[in-house]
């Protein structure tokens, strides 16, 4: 029997500045809130502009959005072992996802979901704490991000492979 090797992107979206809003501003979302659905399409769209029905034929049936979260703008791609540089290259080639405008930033790249998962959690800590000093409120100050940082750990500490 043969296992399917994987392998994982820890992808963050950062949000392109409007003329209307600041660089980190992250209180003006205009649009629709974005689904892992939106991604996928996205990917998909950038693959086949890139890289052709080739590229796209070769990691369409292994590719999932496994994680994405709205508030910090991570996600948790799935993708073959063989095509996971095809997948790297159309997430950096991404301009935006239904109309906004996204810088993709690969922040992990693993073999594992178990490293993914500490990968992410310990990058939702970086982004609340990004977040808590734009607010320009101490690091011991208990706020509505508390609930999300526990909530999100559960979240991607239950997904599976």
């Amino acid at each position: 029997m043969v296992r399917f090797k994987n392998r994982w992107l820890l992808v963050e979206f950062l949000p392109c500045p409007t003329a209307s809003s600041s660089v980190l501003d992250t209180s003006s979302r205009d649009g629709p809130e974005i689904t892992s659905k939106h991604i996928w399409s996205a990917l998909k769209q950038s693959v086949i502009a890139n890289f052709g029905d080739t590229g796209w034929g070769a990691m369409s049936s292994s590719l999932t959005i496994k994680y994405y979260s709205p508030t910090t703008n991570v996600c948790i791609i799935r993708v073959a072992r063989d095509q996971h540089c095809i997948a790297w290259a159309g997430v950096t080639l991404m301009t935006s996802v239904e109309g906004r405008r996204f810088i993709p930033n690969v922040v992990h790249l693993s073999g594992t979901i178990k490293q993914a998962q500490m990968a992410a959690i310990t990058h939702n800590r970086i982004v609340v704490a990004r977040y808590r000093a734009n607010a320009k409120r101490p690091t011991s100050y208990h706020d509505s991000y508390d609930n999300f940082l526990q909530s999100c750990t559960e979240e991607i500490e239950a997904l599976q492979d």
